[in-house]
Order: structure tokens, then C-alpha cells, then sequence
């Protein structure tokens, strides 16, 4: 039977992607349990902003590398979380090689340097593995209808190779890996340009210009509030004994994507209208995690509303989004629905 183990107060922590969208709000959450937190990341979707903000801390440490080589910590590390890699597809298709590289390369340095210091590897795992699934919804054993070699496959097919070396390791006794497969996640730290569908609509609707929709707006997605997906992620750490299966994490409710727009419109007390634009290639008609095996291994189910996350993501764009930047929030990234663990 599993049980969720507490970590002791002031554990040396790696988080591989911590300037990231996900990996900031978990250096939080880790520094307020009183862990020591070290935070890698190249930057190259990381925020400095993000980072500056947790080197305040007197136990964070911000060490810039990129994890497709391999890194040295003279810490005894309890833990590492590899959330290193871009998740929305501009950013991982503007250098897709590099993306591959860091779930393959990248993975297999940190799963390394688990087994050198005995720790727990979580790998950010993600709903895209999936692809355009035929199967709703998903479950962990579904195998997925991926495009191995379209344009999201340095994504895509990267992080189901990365899940691969994850379970070789650990079958072989190598590290105690364990794997998320995350959702679509959105929530405070998220970048104002990054192509994610919440963040592109709430900045366009703030800035009172059209809200962009890709096809007809009726493909589904799961948007799971990031203190709901940081909740999950420790207690995955945490889980004794190891799952010894991937886990879904997300939010099991389901809305279009034109729901999602009118309900941002909704909280946003702007004159906005939608325009459509021409659905992307492989993107997927349909996203829903199944989350049994969350709830009865890891106890584990979101609890933020799906208006109640939008609200707090809302107040915090306002606050972060100055005027100086309206040319940027008026033209976001062209939005792709599909996204996952990263950042």
C-alpha cells in the first residue's frame, strides 16, 4: 500500500527548468517547506524576473546550465525534478533539435546524476504523448497516436524517449525515477508570449484586441491551476513505494476552447470579440486526463475551479503585464493547444 512520505525540512533540492513557468512556482513551494533549492536552467525560455525574485532567499541558488551536459552538484541532493524543456510549441519548435537534445541528452545527465546521489528523479512527462488521441480519456496505458515525424515530434517523441530512459533506470536499479504526465497547466509566472492558449487569450482580452481561435474552437482541453500540478508533482516525489507507472496530472474537467474564451471574456470587463484562424498541424481535437491512478496511489485531485484559477492568473497578468509592453501583449505568439510539462 503506498503512503506519502515527508521530506525533511531543509533537503537539498534540484529543479532542472526553474526559471520556467512550473518550476518557479515549485521553487516556491520548496523554499517554503524550508528545503534548499537548487534551481538550473539556460534561460532560454526561463525568466530572470522569476529568479530574481527567489534569490532573495537566503536557500535558493540559480545555476546557469544547460542539462545537455552533464552538471556537477557538490550538495548531497535529496530529490531532482527535471522540468527542463520549452512546452509550448513556438518555443520548442524554434530550435528542435535542441529540444530532443534536452529530453533525451538532458534526461539521461540528470538521471545520472540521481543515481550518483541516491535521489528521486520526477521527470515532467506530458499529455502529449498521447498525440490526437483515439482514446478519451486518456489512461496511462494508452499508447497514443503521435506524428513521429511531424513538426511537434522533437516534443512529442522526446519525452516519450525520455519516459523510456526514465523506467530503463529504474528497472535496472539505476535511479528511482518517477514520471508525471502533465496537462495543460496555467497559472501565475506563465510568460505573456509563450503560445499557450490561457496566456495568449488573457493577454489579448487585457489589451481589448481580438481573442485569436485556431479552427472551429471546439477541440477540448483539461486546464489544471499550477498550485493544483505543483501539489501533484510533490506528492509523486514523496509516494513510497515507487509507482513504477507513468501518472496522469491534470484536471479531469473539460471545456472547448471556445468556452475558455468566453469565460476569460467574462472576467475581463472589456468589448472583446473572437476571430478564427486556421487550425495548426497535429493539433489535437481532444485532451482529458484520466486521474484514477492519481487518486488512489498518490491521494491526489485538483481543487482549483477552473473561474477561481483564471481570476487569480488574471490579477496576476495585470500586475505583471506594464504598459510599456502593450505592443508585445497586443501581438502574442501564435497560439497551439497542445502543451505540457516544461514551463
Amino acid at each position: 500500500m503506498q503512503r506519502i512520505r515527508s521530506q525533511q525540512p531543509g533537503s537539498s533540492i534540484l529543479v532542472a527548468g526553474g526559471a520556467g513557468f512550473i518550476g518557479t512556482n515549485l521553487c516556491e513551494t520548496l523554499l517554503r517547506e524550508g528545503h534548499e533549492v537548487f534551481c538550473v536552467d539556460d534561460f532560454v525560455t526561463g525568466t530572470v524576473a522569476s529568479v530574481s525574485r527567489l534569490s532573495q532567499h537566503a536557500k535558493f541558488t540559480s545555476i546557469v546550465h544547460d542539462i545537455c551536459h552533464p552538471l556537477v552538484i557538490d550538495r548531497k541532493l535529496a530529490a531532482i525534478y527535471n522540468l527542463a524543456c520549452a512546452a509550448s510549441p513556438p518555443a520548442y519548435q524554434a530550435d528542435p533539435v535542441h529540444t530532443m537534445m534536452t529530453n533525451v541528452l538532458g534526461t539521461k545527465n540528470l538521471l545520472d546524476l540521481a543515481q550518483e546521489h541516491g535521489a528521486v528523479l520526477v521527470q515532467a512527462s506530458t499529455s502529449e504523448i498521447y498525440g490526437d488521441p483515439e482514446q478519451h480519456p486518456q489512461q496511462e496505458t494508452y499508447r497514443g497516436l503521435v506524428n513521429c515525424t511531424g513538426p511537434r515530434a522533437c516534443y512529442d517523441e522526446g519525452k516519450r524517449a525520455a519516459e523510456a530512459l526514465c523506467f530503463d533506470y529504474l528497472r535496472a536499479g539505476r535511479a528511482d525515477a518517477r514520471v508525471a504526465r502533465i496537462f495543460n497547466t496555467y497559472g501565475p509566472y506563465m510568460r505573456p508570449d509563450d503560445g499557450r492558449v490561457v496566456s495568449n487569450f488573457i493577454v489579448q482580452a487585457l489589451s481589448a484586441r481580438p481573442i485569436t481561435i485556431y479552427g472551429e474552437g471546439c477541440q477540448t482541453r483539461s486546464f489544471c491551476y499550477v498550485a493544483d500540478l505543483v501539489d501533484g508533482l510533490r506528492r509523486l516525489a514523496n509516494v513510497e513505494p515507487n509507482p513504477q507507472t507513468a501518472i496522469n496530472l491534470g484536471n479531469p474537467q473539460e471545456y472547448t476552447v471556445c468556452e475558455l474564451a468566453d469565460e476569460i471574456i467574462r472576467l475581463i470587463p472589456h468589448q472583446v470579440r473572437k476571430v478564427n484562424r486556421p487550425l495548426p498541424i497535429d493539433d489535437p481535437k481532444h485532451r482529458r486526463p484520466d486521474i484514477r491512478l492519481a487518486r488512489e496511489i498518490l491521494r491526489w485531485s485538483p481543487r482549483v475551479q477552473l473561474s477561481e484559477g483564471l481570476a487569480r492568473t488574471i490579477d496576476w497578468f495585470r500586475q505583471c503585464l506594464p504598459a510599456a509592453d502593450a505592443n508585445e501583449a497586443r501581438q502574442p505568439a501564435k497560439t497551439m493547444m497542445g502543451e505540457g510539462a516544461g514551463r
